[in-house]
């Protein structure tokens, strides 16, 4: 499967927190010091795969870190298929139970690929109920190439704006060339600055780091949150590893059975479907800069896009708004209702002439700092992640006979997201462990939660998952944005905290309405 070049699937905890400006902090702050409750986990008694032993076995040194919590490193190798080769090393962090001993060990991933678990997990440590912290230890593990798990460098900061800076939707040959040229350096640099790991942090790679991780913790089954790409690195794990699956629960899902132009199909009618919404319930606004007609404001924003992909805007700085970095802008506060706000404030300076909101709300997107720096490498780990997954390539010709499918979804969004069904036939690293097909069979039930209108992931790909896994057990939220758990559904809330501390598993299609 191959995600579109233009669109980064994070978590909404993540975007949200971007948006106001702060660090990723739990929801419930972690003051009293539960260190020592916490008894260092000895390797489960489990068998490791071939050859895997040294690193099912390894000796762990845990430490105190980030007030209560205990951090550690962990080696696995680079190269399954080489064990006795190259290794690379994890960074993973626990947030102890608050009853004392735990009796299991939820890891959790906020997607991209990219996302920081570590940070996840703080962020978790606080949303998921009471019950549920007296019973587990929260567990975050940065992915290999990931924030801090010897994270991939690529290009530099300059480098990477310019990336940012190309035209996601070209109008003649030139742009088309610079668009695929912009996807091939992506990965010359990540080869030439990263060496061999830059040819293996695909999703499987990952899934077995996290059963390396399990029996580390000493625990013989996985349990799991995942929210965003997060679904798919966990049914990935439940295909590779059905045995040692415990309860998981997949929010947000992808659908790992879709091709590259499928896939964009998906999100462009996901982010269409919650772009009208913001539309429907901004137009109620006296101060709604789409005036009182939604379809009309629909359309001042297409018209928006045009004007910039022919001329950019003037902003702070000396940095221009681009037609691309304008798409980014508005994309991130689709993630979450909360933020549809920023929105607003971007469109109405953006009518204005005046590019800066936009701008910023792109950079927010990205990591990147008032200074330049970005502080993460999320924006370039999800290509090296999702072109080692992919093995389908679809061609400039294809791409274009594809665009008026993507024009007729979303006029604002469309062509870029048809273009970015590219995605990574350009991508100069061999693909080695490409996504197997999710099946799952001997899992236990697993928890597929979707969002109506949930912009980045839409609802059909949650059916589609629940559908494609063994035991799927599809739960519906009724409403916006990305992701159900953090929504504040009472409940989604409810079924997904009894599953984990009951074993409760939820009736096959419950639907959580919004009022719930």
């Amino acid at each position: 499967m191959t995600r579109n070049r233009t669109l980064i699937v994070i978590s909404v905890v993540a975007a949200f927190a971007m948006l106001v400006g702060v660090a990723i902090v739990a929801a419930v702050l972690l003051t009293d010091d539960k260190s020592d409750k916490w008894t260092e986990p000895k390797p489960a008694a489990t068998s490791a795969p071939s050859g895997l032993k040294q690193f099912y076995d390894q000796k762990v040194k845990w430490s105190s870190c980030d007030d209560s919590a205990r951090c550690a490193w962990i080696t696995v190798p680079i190269d399954y298929a080489k064990p006795d080769g190259a290794t690379t090393k994890l960074r993973a962090i626990v947030h102890p139970a608050d009853g004392g001993k735990a009796t299991g060990s939820i890891l959790v991933n906020p997607g991209g690929p990219g996302g920081s678990a570590i940070d996840f997990a703080k962020t978790m440590a606080g949303e998921f109920g009471d019950d549920v912290r007296k019973k587990y230890d929260i567990v975050g593990v940065d992915p290999r190439g990931v924030a801090e798990s010897s994270p991939l460098a690529c290009l530099s900061d300059k480098g990477f704006d310019a990336f940012t800076e190309t035209d996601p939707d070209p109008d003649n040959a030139d742009e088309i060339t610079a668009l695929r040229k912009s996807i091939t350096d992506l990965g010359q640099a990540c080869e030439k600055n990263s060496g061999e790991l830059a040819a293996h942090v695909s999703t499987v790679e990952v899934a077995k780091d996290m059963d390396v991780v399990r029996a580390l913790l000493g625990r013989s089954k996985l349990d799991w949150f995942g929210a965003s790409y997060g679904t798919e690195l966990g049914a990935v794990y439940a295909q590779l590893f059905p045995a040692n699956v415990g309860r998981m629960v997949l929010d947000g899902a992808v659908d790992p059975s879709l091709d590259a132009i499928g896939s964009s199909l998906g999100q462009t009618t996901g982010f269409q479907r919650a772009l009208d919404a913001y539309a429907k319930d901004c137009v109620k606004q006296s101060s709604c800069p789409l005036g009182n007609d939604a379809d009309a404001g629909l359309a001042k924003i297409a018209d928006l896009m045009k004007e910039l992909d022919a001329t950019p805007m003037k902003a702070l700085s000396g940095r221009d708004l681009t037609e691309g970095q304008a798409f980014y802008g508005i994309a991130v506060t689709l993630y979450d209702k909360t933020t549809w706000t920023y929105l607003s404030q971007g469109l109405d300076a953006a009518f204005k002439g005046d590019g800066s909101v936009l701008l910023r709300l792109s950079d927010i997107y990205f990591d990147r700092k008032e200074d330049g720096h970005y502080s993460g490498n999320i924006g370039q780990v999800i290509y090296a992640v999702n072109c080692l997954d992919a093995v389908d390539h679809v061609t400039v010709e294809e791409t274009e006979a594809a665009l008026p499918r993507f024009e007729k979804l979303s006029p604002v969004f469309g062509r870029a997201l048809g273009w970015g069904a590219l995605g990574c036939a350009d991508w100069p690293i061999k693909v080695t462990n490409p996504l197997p097909k999710i099946e799952a069979k001997g899992a236990p039930p697993i928890l597929v939660l979707g969002t109506t209108r949930d912009p980045a992931t839409p609802y059909e790909w949650a059916k589609s998952l629940a559908s494609q896994l063994s035991s799927g057990v599809l739960i519906t939220r009724e409403g916006d944005g990305h992701t159900a758990y953090t929504s504040g559904n009472g409940c989604i809330t409810k079924a997904v905290d009894s599953f984990f501390t009951e074993g409760t598993v939820p009736k096959a299609g419950l639907v959580c309405k919004e009022s719930d």
